[in-house]
């Protein structure tokens, strides 16, 4: 996990080929059906554009949606490994159905069917790293099957931006102060993808519980869950808050994490604030993200956790088969 983190920028080289082009137009609608790792790019390309006409749906088949709204939309098939068995149903659906389809993957039955049915498809480079690591191949792939080719230069020049090393201090410190608590990361409706990645960074590689919401509906609702009292405080110890702020937030949401921070720790809850820096918002992203490897690695260190491999979800999956 520690050289796929330090390798990470070298995925910005990467320049994805769409097999069976031809039969790919441009669309201006997306609909993708991705689990887990398989979905955190299109979620990256919504905090990045949240204009883009982009419907993420994590479950077996294809998102719900009208005929016309199929007719005029690019399924995107996305699976990691090629095999996962919601997303491969979902291109059956696709297909039967007459949606355009395109696959995005690094082999498996995904590929194997695209390639049969002439369905374009990107065959990213399987480099045995987990599928959260491959965060950057993904993200090209995708935006190259959407043809998003401004953005995908945006991305690509990274690579000389990131200092990945630099970042490992941030991670650290943060590992250190979530010891012995579960985290709980709070960001911006913008930012829910940002926040998403933090969660799973938590829960894959560092092995522990986490969470995630988002301002300003947690203000609602979970907020009010530590207004805690004197026979509830001690709940609240287990648990820290990492705020995620943003400059570029509505004015109204910088002013609601201020004061979600002071209600909180009135209330002995800790909370972290990570701010958010750099000059575009891909740059602002991937260095949230990149300390939060770090973080996660560190996490998984502190508990001697194995940080790559995931084996609740191997077993979880030879049960199910």
């Amino acid at each position: 996990m520690r050289q796929a983190i330090l390798d990470f920028t070298k995925q910005f080289d990467y320049e994805p080929i769409i097999e069976n082009s031809k039969s790919l137009a441009t669309h201006n609608s997306f609909l993708l059906t991705g689990m887990g790792g398989s979905h955190l790019a299109a979620d990256i390309v919504k905090s990045i554009q949240p204009e883009i006409d982009l419907t993420i749906y994590s479950d077996y088949g294809v998102a719900p949606a009208s005929k016309e709204k199929k007719t005029n939309s690019l399924f995107i098939a996305s699976s990691y490994s090629g095999n996962t068995e919601e997303v491969v149903e979902a291109y059956t659906q696709a297909q039967n159905e007459g949606i355009t389809t395109a696959v995005l993957a690094t082999g498996g039955t995904l590929i194997e069917r695209a390639k049969a049915d002439g369905v374009p498809y990107i065959q990213m480079p399987d480099t045995g790293i987990q599928p959260r690591s491959a965060l950057g191949l993904s993200l090209l792939a995708l935006l190259k099957i959407m043809r998003e080719n401004a953005l995908l230069q945006r991305v690509q020049q990274l690579k000389q931006i990131l200092q990945v090393p630099a970042l490992e201090e941030s991670g650290r410190i943060l590992a250190t102060q979530l010891a012995n608590k579960t985290p709980i990361i709070y960001t911006s409706t913008k930012n829910k993808g940002v926040a998403y990645n933090w969660k799973i960074k938590c829960n894959e590689t560092g092995k522990i519980p986490a969470f995630y919401n988002i301002i300003p509906e947690l203000n609602h609702n979970e907020m009010n869950g530590f207004d805690l009292q004197e026979k509830s405080k001690e709940l609240g110890k287990q648990f820290c808050v990492i705020l995620i702020t943003d400059e570029a937030d509505h004015p109204q949401n910088q002013k609601r994490m201020h004061v979600v921070k002071e209600l909180y720790e009135a209330r002995s809850i800790s909370v972290i604030e990570q701010p958010l820096s750099g000059k575009s918002p891909e740059e602002k992203i991937f260095q949230s993200l990149l300390i939060a490897d770090w973080m996660a690695l560190h996490l998984a260190e502190l508990y001697n956790h194995e940080a790559e491999k995931v084996p609740m979800i191997e077993e979880f999956k030879r049960k199910i088969a």
